[in-house]
């Protein structure tokens, strides 16, 4: 495997930000010691955020975003400047390049109060120093010459320091399981299955077990009545494609926890308090209602896929009324919650922890509820709270 083959959302996201010409592509070049970004004295030569994963020490798993000039002028440069916003809604680490001949401008100081908002920690870097000497007067700031590679290597222990202080120690499952415990995996293989391969959530749900020392078995659900008859002794958790839902439920008995991939990426990436309390609007709605579906990543639908097909027909079913859907899919998301009832998302397993958790976070501040494909396909099936009952964090929630 090779190190480019870290998804995108274990990564830590490096956004470098600033004026136009201000030397961000030259500093992206530097920091990763290769040509990705396009450089010209031509003001606005980096048009579209350039995405680049990479391996950078000594920080690891990286995804390096150039972004054009946040000081872009006219109807294309205004699309371009809110295309740089969007990234700093996935960015772990945001580094400010400022021309040291200029010094910090109103830009500068806008983008700033951007990263204070936002929560992102991030790094000022003085580019240009070959030409003018400057004074760096914070922890967070720090003088180089792109040009003649001074100060990047102390540059990027910089951004490794602040990516490793905010690193998240949340783990998949993990720290749900024991040592040397069985825990039962339930892949359902059909139409909607990429051929030759499991898919990410399932990757990662078995790599984190491993890691923890636990045992994973794999086992279709068409075949997972008879492995529990065979295994010899009950598993510590039993994880099922939340599609699978019903059946693996009627199959396990009720002293073996169980949940779902869906879940778990819920709670990994996001507020699983918000999706398990946000799954209740599903009762409320009403004829003509609007509800978004929406999903982390992009990719080539079959005809009974679960986001566009399986989960409005279960709503419709469900509710027994008349629901209308809209769906966003990749990068995508809505600004216009008020058109809509409520809100089910993917698990997430494409994005990063601060885009999913900025998603929640408008959703919420716009009233609109929001959850999850497991968890609303649990609600749906009346095993919510079996489903989440091995979640510390939702102690209480039911007692309601």
């Amino acid at each position: 495997m090779s190190l480019n083959d870290t998804p995108s959302a274990s990564r830590v996201h490096i956004g470098f930000f600033g004026r136009r010409n201000a030397g961000k592509s030259s500093v992206v070049n530097a920091v990763t010691g290769q040509d990705i970004a396009v450089v010209s004295d031509v003001l606005g030569t980096t048009t579209d955020p350039v995405f680049k994963a990479m391996e950078l020490l000594p920080v690891g798993p990286v995804e390096i975003i150039d972004t054009p000039g946040f000081d872009d002028e006219g109807a294309l440069g205004e699309l371009r400047v809110n295309k740089t916003k969007q990234i700093l809604n996935k960015t772990d680490v945001a580094v400010l390049v400022v021309d040291s001949a200029v010094g910090k401008t109103a830009c500068d100081e806008e983008l700033i109060a951007l990263f204070k908002e936002k929560g992102i920690a991030y790094i000022v870097v003085y580019n240009k120093s070959d030409l003018k000497e400057t004074l760096c007067r914070e922890d967070n700031e720090i003088a180089v010459s792109a040009k003649n590679k001074d100060n990047i290597y102390e540059l990027k222990e910089k951004i490794a320091a602040i990516a490793k202080e905010n690193e998240s120690d949340k783990r998949l499952i993990a720290d749900l399981i024991d040592k040397d415990e069985l825990i039962v995996l339930v892949i359902p293989i059909d139409s909607a299955a990429p051929k030759g391969r499991l898919i990410l959530p399932q990757q990662q749900t078995i790599r984190d077990i491993l890691d923890s020392g636990a045992c994973a078995v794999c086992v279709r659900d068409t075949e997972y009545a008879t492995l529990l008859k065979n295994l010899g002794r009950k598993p510590g958790l039993v994880v099922c494609d939340s599609q699978a839902f019903e059946r693996v439920n009627r199959e396990t008995p009720g002293d073996i926890a169980l949940t779902s991939f869906s879940i778990l990426f819920a709670r990994m990436k996001g507020d699983l308090r918000t999706v398990v309390e946000g799954v209740k609007a599903i009762d409320s709605l009403e004829d003509g209602d609007t509800v978004l579906i929406s999903e982390g990543c992009t990719h080539h639908r079959q005809c009974d896929d679960i986001g566009t097909v399986k989960l409005p027909k279960w709503i419709k079913k469900y509710t027994g009324r008349d629901i209308k859907f809209e769906f966003t899919s990749g990068t995508g998301f809505t600004e216009e919650f008020s058109k809509y009832k409520m809100i089910i998302h993917c698990g997430g397993c494409m994005l990063n922890e601060r885009e999913m958790k900025h998603r929640q976070k408008k959703a919420k501040e716009n009233n609109t509820p929001i959850t999850n494909y497991g968890t609303a396909i649990a609600y749906m099936n009346g095993i919510l709270k079996r489903s989440t009952g091995i979640f510390p964090e939702l102690d209480g929630i039911f007692d309601k």
